[in-house]
């Protein structure tokens, strides 16, 4: 059972899953699934490194997972994020 104690403007949201996570914990979550590092994410978003390091800590939280590699077996198939590039 989910259980919720957030609420948002489409009610309330659960606290723990991919629907606990906020959309900037989502597009963090894509990135780093996608192979980017804190500081590619970080780049790709406007925000610094210590932001996408808060996120993902918030998603490890949320999420039944303990690792980028956990994180991205779990991030959903039609995540729409670019990989990260290779040099």
């Amino acid at each position: 059972m989910i259980r919720s104690s957030r609420r948002t403007a489409a009610g309330p949201r659960p606290i723990e899953g991919w629907a606990a996570l906020t959309a900037s914990e989502a597009k963090v979550a894509r990135l780093v699934a996608a192979g980017h590092t804190d500081r590619s994410a970080a780049a790709a978003l406007v925000v610094s490194p210590h932001t996408v390091n808060t996120h993902l800590a918030s998603i490890f939280r949320k999420l039944p997972v303990n690792s980028r590699v956990e994180l991205t077996r779990l991030v959903p198939a039609e995540a729409d994020v670019e990989p990260a590039d290779a040099g």
